[in-house]
């Protein structure tokens, strides 16, 4: 005997044929409404409404690089729920909390949206192309089932740090959990699992990505990483290590504090821009402020004409955390006309003229590092007295569980899986120079990575988008066509808005935009090599 399909399902099957799974609207809202009664494992539905489209902006897009618009969206359901609610080691409520918005024009995929920071908040599930100054066409938009979740903790603040389960869950664990509790009520909703399942994210939502290639290999098809923090333990102490060298340098107040953001001033770091583009604009056959033959750039700190106590800072912090006997900690960076952005002095420098200072490596790095990343957890430490000899081994244990380091993607190769890296050569809180050495890394130690595998550097982009750059991409629309129809991207066509009126592709790597002749505002002017 045949099983028989309930309505909804023969409509979904019907419409099986298209590349769109669509229902009547009252059939759609009313298989909505059903989910709140849904019962899984160890899980609390505890919404479950028909939405005619807005949706409110990501409040945390600094964070995430999701929209700070209001988006309008066509009707779709959402789901809210709460995974393994507990009271944690430390008293605290936990529990992993997630959106899952559900389109009634389906295109058939799932795609997972990653968050930022330290999580702690479930940002509007609309899977917003994780670079902030994108123009593109969200996932949600495009039909796509997008979930968002909180990773395991109530609040953006690290304290969750005093309780084991939660350190495992921000780490990877409610990555997991979230996507099998998504794909199941993805099935109850349309009668189908989806065809496939991709995720995104930025900064720390693009280590959730990176984690879900090497730790999911089995749940997807698609990955899109940008500007990961990969390795986030030691970026959390490159951090103090960037603190302690500009605290060096940093000029007192009539108090006699010293002020952070004063260690190097505007007029310093466009002064570092402006050199490095002297030296290694042109390199790329066009001198039009974008270094694309970055990598080649062979500037030194000595070459920006800062004077030597300036110099020796900038240098040290460009070389990366080293400890006492000089082994390096965490990677170098790369010199880029992006170091006088914005973005740039947010994370490293800050802009309070207090003796608290307010940089981001500061407000964020110190707490994460006492509560998350030092085991055991450590609330009071002094950071100005880290030791990087001593205290550095104590970031051990959670890198073990935390950093997305690993090179054999294997098996997610062999399943078709695809993935995509984008960093900002200027990004000023993970090392683009990293990013590099890991990619070069697994491409040594999974065969075939070439078949799978792109990493897209773009010049002067700082952290999740901004900067002097070619900053509007669209890497979903490379991964649909790479996944979808087998179209390997050997470039991502970009523009920005301190570029208006001009395109430029961004090469895959090790190959880099060079130009070739004709209109310099074209793409095509550009040859990769």
């Amino acid at each position: 005997m045949k099983p028989r399909l309930s309505p909804f399902a023969a409509v979904l099957f019907l419409a099986g044929i298209s590349s769109v799974h669509a229902a009547p609207a009252q059939n759609a809202q009313n298989q909505c409404i059903t989910l709140k009664n849904i019962s899984i494992t160890d899980t609390v539905i505890t919404k479950a409404e028909w939405s005619n489209g807005e949706i409110s902006a990501d409040r945390m897009s600094s964070l995430t690089g999701g929209s700070t618009n209001v988006l309008q969206s066509k009707p779709h359901c959402v789901v809210e729920g709460e995974i393994g609610a507990r009271t944690g080691a430390d008293g605290k409520h936990y529990g992993t909390k997630f959106q899952l918005r559900l389109p009634e024009n389906w295109n058939g995929g799932f795609l997972f949206q990653g968050g930022g920071g330290v999580d702690g908040f479930v940002a509007p599930a609309v899977g917003s192309i994780p670079v902030r100054t994108y123009t593109a066409t969200p996932a949600l938009m495009r039909g796509y089932a997008v979930v968002s979740m909180d990773g395991g903790h109530p609040t953006p603040t690290p304290n969750f740090g005093a309780d084991q389960q939660a350190r495992l869950d921000f780490a990877y664990q409610s990555t997991g959990k979230v996507t099998a509790v998504a794909k199941h009520l993805i099935q109850k909703m349309y009668a189908v699992a989806p065809k496939h399942s991709y995720f995104m994210g930025c900064s720390n939502g693009g280590r959730e990505a990176m984690m879900a290639a090497q730790r999911y290999p089995l749940e997807f098809d698609g990955v899109i990483a940008a500007n990961p923090g990969f390795r986030l333990s030691r970026a959390a102490v490159a951090q103090q290590w960037d603190y302690q060298q500009f605290m060096k340098i940093a000029p007192k107040d009539a108090q006699g504090n010293k002020i952070l953001a004063n260690a190097l001033t505007q007029a310093d770091l466009d002064k570092v821009s402006e050199a490095v583009k002297n030296r290694c604009d042109a390199r790329d056959g066009l001198k039009d402020g974008v270094i694309n033959a970055w990598e080649s750039c062979d500037f030194k700190a000595e070459h920006a004409g800062l004077s030597p106590a300036k110099t020796a800072a900038l240098k040290a912090v460009m070389d990366g955390a080293r400890d006492s006997r000089g082994n390096q900690i965490y990677s170098g960076w790369y010199y880029d006309v992006g170091m006088n952005q914005s973005d740039w002095r947010k994370w490293k420098l800050g802009s309070s003229q207090t003796a608290k200072p307010d940089s981001r490596g500061v407000t964020l790095g110190a707490g994460s590092l006492t509560w998350y990343f030092m085991t055991p957890a450590v609330p009071n430490f002094d950071l100005s007295k880290f030791d990087f000899d001593r205290d550095t081994p104590k970031t051990y244990q959670t890198g073990a569980i935390n950093d997305a380091v690993s090179t054999d993607l294997s098996t997610f190769r062999a399943r078709g899986g695809k993935l995509i890296v984008i960093t900002g050569v200027s990004d000023p809180v993970f090392s683009a120079k990293d990013q590099v050495a890991w990619f070069r890394q697994m491409n040594a130690d999974t065969p075939s990575a070439q078949s799978f595998s792109r990493l897209f550097m773009i010049p002067g982009m700082n952290h999740c988008g901004g900067g002097q750059a070619f900053n509007d991409v669209d890497p979903l629309t490379l991964l649909e066509n790479w996944h979808g129809s087998n179209h390997a991207p050997d470039r991502m066509i970009a523009q920005g808005k301190s570029f208006p009126n001009k395109q430029m592709p961004i090469c895959a790597y090790p190959k880099v935009a060079t130009y070739t002749g004709g209109n310099e505002n074209k793409a095509d002017s550009f040859e990769c090599r």
